[in-house]
């Protein structure tokens, strides 16, 4: 069986550990006990991935003589809401859940930003574990402690900054995603090699399409992305600077997904995928890179099936204004100046609010 890769993420007295390896629910109890003060955890988890995966981790749970309860949510990104947030607090209240305690987010990255931001303002702050069942929050959501709730103004608009005590990635569970929601989460670990690791996007361009199947390949790309994501966490935990890079196609991503209502028309990861090509498109416009990068970008989001364009997406969308508008709710944005993640080539991207309407518009009139 493939081994365990270690990614330590150093933030000093909350530093925690990505683990990250085939079969870790099923050995959850050994990894979450040293965490302890009382043998007993809540488990926040969905209708899907309880099915799937609920019986086994409460099986690992007990093993180790640690009791659980659970609470089931809806599935989808309509979870991200008050409603439900209240829903979970007041449940972990219930279940008398005190700060020195740890409540498993046993999900995607809805349910680990929900579980996230719920712990951050239970009692001022108690102890979770992110324990991602998406390939999308194995390399992205899960780690660097950004958790939060939607709101009909945008995504992500309400939340707090709030880091796990530790991340247990189990990549068998990848296989029970459809292929649908494992490509969507492809769109994440593209985004790693397009803003700042041109010889990780070229590795990508060749191995990606084995990445389903190959369970070698898939943790070395999961556990490169991860590594990616918490060096830059470390170095600017709270996005003041270099964090924003993470954003690449999150601009455009999060409009498209405010604009078609936060649902199934469009995944987050769909959403990154269409964000980073026009991104590219952009910067090429702008005449920060060459032709030859978009094109890249677009080939091989193409050769791994994902969206590029947003005639790709069903549905009517919003008119170029309204979507740009969309954008101006974007926590990227100072002083009312929308900031756009662009890129002078793979792998070497910045933040620039120096972007023209004019040339936004014509990006988003083209890519319909």
């Amino acid at each position: 069986m493939t081994e365990t890769v270690t990614v330590h993420v150093p933030l000093g007295a909350r530093a925690y550990d990505v683990q990250i390896g085939p079969g870790l629910i099923g050995m959850a109890g050994a990894w979450i006990a040293p965490l302890l003060a009382r043998p007993r955890v809540a488990i926040v988890t969905e209708e899907t991935v309880a099915r799937l995966h609920l019986p086994a981790l409460e099986t690992a749970l007990k093993s180790e003589g640690i009791g659980c309860r659970a609470l089931i949510l809806p599935a989808g990104e309509g979870t991200k809401s008050w409603p439900h947030l209240m829903r979970c607090v007041e449940w972990l209240l219930e279940q008398q859940i005190e700060r020195r305690d740890v409540v498993l987010a046993l999900g995607g990255g809805v349910i680990g930003d929900l579980v996230g931001f719920a712990t951050a303002i239970l009692r001022r702050g108690v102890r979770f574990v992110q324990m991602p069942t998406t390939l999308l929050a194995q390399v992205d959501s899960s780690v660097g402690g950004k958790t939060g709730i939607n709101s009909a103004h945008g995504k992500n608009l309400i939340g707090a900054f709030h880091q796990p005590s530790l991340v247990l990635a189990d990549t068998l569970v990848l296989d029970t995603l459809s292929p649908r929601d494992f490509l969507a989460g492809y769109g994440e670990v593209a985004k790693y090699g397009l803003l700042g690791d041109a010889d990780f996007f070229a590795w990508l361009e060749e191995n990606a399409p084995g990445l389903r199947d190959d369970p070698a390949l898939r943790l070395k790309a999961i556990a490169h992305s991860v590594a990616m994501k918490a060096g830059i966490v470390t170095r600017d935990e709270t996005e003041q600077g270099e964090r924003a890079l993470l954003n690449l196609g999150h601009t455009f991503g999060h409009a498209l997904e405010a604009a078609t209502g936060y649902s199934d028309r469009l995944l987050h990861g769909e959403g990154v995928a269409i964000g980073c090509a026009l991104a590219f498109d952009l910067s090429a416009r702008m005449g920060l890179c060459s032709q030859e990068a978009p094109s890249r970008v677009l080939a091989h989001l193409r050769q791994m099936g994902l969206p590029a364009r947003l005639s790709e997406i069903a549905g009517n969308l919003p008119d170029d204004r309204a979507l740009i508008a969309l954008m101006g709710q974007d926590k990227k944005v100072v002083d009312g100046r929308l900031r756009f993640v662009l890129a002078r080539g793979i792998g070497e991207a910045f933040v620039s609010d120096a972007v023209d309407v004019a040339t936004l518009e014509a990006v988003l009139r083209d890519a319909r």
